[in-house]
């Protein structure tokens, strides 16, 4: 058996278990309504059933295609300003965090002015000039959204 065949013997089997759970769901009391399982079988090998189904499943299939991207779509509208707000603060968030930053190295050459050598007090200042441009960079991306 080729797998597109038993792709579509797979469907047919969903589509009448699918509609022997809607029947008993309608009329739970009706055995009338509810054929009984070797019976729906006995259908499945029926070829006017098979096409029968087969527009109802191209329909159901295209029903499934237009759905996607209209959940897809409102999902989108849906968040849009969450997203905005949420990067307005992820930038207010690094900004304070590069300028606490800037602060540490500030102190540290406030404190050791004279103590440290050249080199770890230029790099101090490079590392603090840096932080510092960030920290306001950061802050004034999220001004401007």
């Amino acid at each position: 058996m080729e797998p597109r065949n038993i792709g579509r013997a797979l469907g047919i089997g969903v589509r009448v278990a699918g509609r022997i759970a809607g029947q008993r769901v309608v009329a739970p009391s009706s055995s009338a309504a509810n054929p009984p399982a070797a019976n729906v079988q006995s259908q499945a090998a029926v070829p006017g059933f098979v096409a029968r189904a087969r527009p109802q499943a191209q329909a159901a299939g295209r029903i499934a295609a237009q759905t996607g991207p209209n959940i897809s779509k409102g999902i989108g509208g849906l968040l849009r300003p969450f997203r905005r707000v949420s990067g307005i603060v992820w930038l207010e968030a690094t900004g304070t965090f590069f300028l606490l930053f800037a602060a540490l190295f500030a102190l540290r050459l406030w404190q050791n002015w004279s103590g440290i050598g050249a080199i770890s007090r230029d790099f101090s200042i490079g590392a603090g000039v840096v932080f510092l441009y960030l920290g306001v960079s950061s802050f004034w991306r999220a001004r401007h959204r």
